[in-house]
């Protein structure tokens, strides 16, 4: 799948301000015809749109509760992976270049329920991508690139996003995730899937 969108010269001006400000409306920024994962021409992040009805991989959930209140990331993970890449992980069991995966952070809500006390998802804080390209990242570990939309302390999203520091992510994910810098050993929707075809979503036949 090609990943490279390149945004014309009628764009950049427009371009320009909207990067300057998260606030911009998600109409006005500038998205290639075709492909998940959308750069602008100073290789930013489009922010991806649509992406509940991609397909659902799982909910990690680290709580302050159980981590002396000090968790890193205390929030539910809403994790969807896009459907061209989920096709080719059925036939491969492999990510295949231009997989984009987004985590959507919700806030840990009520902790009971008529079903007796749990963690339950309470509001949506933030979100955040990765992306595997080689001609984005041809230096990167897998060729994985990470971003983050999030606004601290609101619930605005950023229109687009530079990739983060390689320390900011990076070194966490190249030494504890279980395949390919994404935590498979979280996710029993990849791991199911890996390599079986239609039986790997759930199918009979």
């Amino acid at each position: 799948m090609n990943t490279t969108n390149t945004i014309y010269s009628g764009s950049a001006a427009l371009l320009l301000c909207l990067s300057m400000s998260p606030f911009a409306s998600a109409e006005n920024v500038p998205q290639a015809s075709s492909g998940y994962a959308n750069f602008t021409s100073a290789g930013e992040l489009v922010r991806p749109l649509g992406y509940r009805e991609w397909i659902f991989i799982g909910t990690p959930l680290t709580p302050n509760d159980m981590n002396n209140g000090k968790a890193s990331f205390p929030e539910f993970h809403n994790v969807y992976i896009d459907p061209a890449s989920w096709a080719d992980w059925k036939k491969t069991g492999g990510f295949p270049d231009g997989t984009l995966i987004v985590k959507e952070l919700v806030s840990v809500g009520s902790k009971q329920a008529a079903s007796g006390n749990g963690y339950f998802q309470g509001e949506y804080i933030g979100l955040e991508a990765s992306v595997k390209s080689k001609q984005h990242f041809p230096d990167t570990p897998g060729h994985w690139g990470f971003f983050r939309f999030t606004v601290e302390i609101s619930q605005a999203l950023r229109k687009i996003a530079a990739a983060q520091p390689g320390e900011n992510c990076m070194g966490c994910h190249q030494s504890k995730a279980a395949q390919d810098q994404v935590f498979t050993q979280h996710y029993p929707v990849l791991r199911a899937a890996a390599g079986k075809g239609s039986a790997g979503a759930g199918r009979l036949d």
